[in-house]
């Protein structure tokens, strides 16, 4: 699913313009990008929490070379899916492409 498949849904369920759905997906990822960018918890009811961790510094190694190279510290997003989303049935596997 893509960003488009959102606006689409939206435009489906409430008969909005698609400009107006456009903007309404854009204001929403928007408000979230900036809650996590200032290090906030986004908790969306009965479908999971978004949270900034801190990363740790590393060694990691160049591929070409072997040579050890120093990671910086930095942020990540971790998602925690909440119970509902965590007891949705698993997709059934797609069938496999006949050649």
């Amino acid at each position: 699913m893509i960003k488009l498949d959102i606006v689409n849904a939206i435009v489906q369920k409430t008969n909005v313009t698609r400009t107006k759905a456009e903007q309404a997906v854009e204001t929403v990822f928007e408000a979230m990008k900036n809650a996590l960018g200032r290090g906030e918890r986004i908790e969306l009811r009965r479908f999971g929490v978004f949270n900034v961790k801190p990363r740790k510094t590393g060694i990691g190694r160049n591929p070409r070379t072997g040579q050890q190279v120093s990671i910086p510290p930095g942020k990540a997003v971790r998602f925690k899916p909440g119970k509902e989303l965590q007891t949705l049935p698993a997709p059934s596997p797609a069938p496999a492409p006949k050649s």
